[in-house]
């Protein structure tokens, strides 16, 4: 597996074809599942039940992303659904950590989220409890947004923070990620990608995916070796 990884957003998939456009992304790393409640963003997706049964279509793991409220909660529901990965957003909990504890010990990958006006500092000295890190890359609730540069210097304190103290934590960014930004990404530090209409409105997703995981490779491998 490359050291970078795309995880197509099934935002961007038709819902009514949701196992038919699943796939036809085999090669993803995993599946990006936007949880969303109409409250803490203003927009709904779905819950428990369609995320259950993507979990039962896809052919990739599900890496899920809960932008609602209360996901101290919320959080390890969705860890005990059996996905591989569970990212919450930390303006939506009380106690990240305690959180993050809970889905590992559920038996899922535990991931916090920040907005684009989200300062990451306070996560410095608590990365070990985290398997990924999501940089929200456009403010979160909708897709198909554009690309805020903005956003890259907190990523590039992130990882460059994470690489000075040794961890292996997963950098994520999630928003307008596609062939034109995500060198951009991967320059700065992140090794995980969201890509929504970049993939799934792709003639063909799987070669889209390719595309983007060789450009992702190319410019993280520049990063590292800086």
């Amino acid at each position: 597996m490359s050291d970078v990884r795309i995880n197509p957003s099934i935002l961007s998939a038709d819902f009514v074809n949701m196992e038919r456009d699943l796939q036809r992304i085999g090669n993803a790393d995993f599946v990006h599942v936007d949880i969303m409640d109409n409250n803490f963003v203003p927009n709904l997706t779905f819950g428990p039940q369609m995320t259950q049964r993507v979990q039962e279509t896809s052919p990739v793991p599900l890496d899920v992303h809960l932008m609602i409220n209360d996901c101290d909660t919320w959080a390890p529901k969705y860890a005990e659904l059996g996905v591989a990965s569970v990212t919450f957003h930390v303006e939506a909990t009380s106690d990240p950590v305690a959180t993050a504890r809970r889905v590992r010990d559920i038996g899922a990958r535990a991931g916090v989220a920040l907005r684009p006006g989200t300062d990451a500092e306070f996560l410095y000295d608590i990365l070990d409890e985290f398997d990924q890190i999501l940089v929200m890359t456009v403010e979160p609730g909708f897709g198909g947004q554009s690309f805020r540069p903005d956003t890259m210097p907190k990523l590039s304190a992130l990882a460059a923070h994470a690489r000075s103290v040794g961890s292996d934590v997963w950098l994520q960014v999630d928003g307008g990620i596609n062939i034109d930004t995500i060198a951009i990404a991967a320059e700065h530090g992140a090794d995980t990608f969201v890509a929504g209409s970049a993939v799934f409105g792709a003639a063909d997703p799987d070669e889209a995916i390719v595309t983007l995981r060789g450009l992702g490779a190319a410019a993280y491998h520049r990063h590292s070796h800086d």
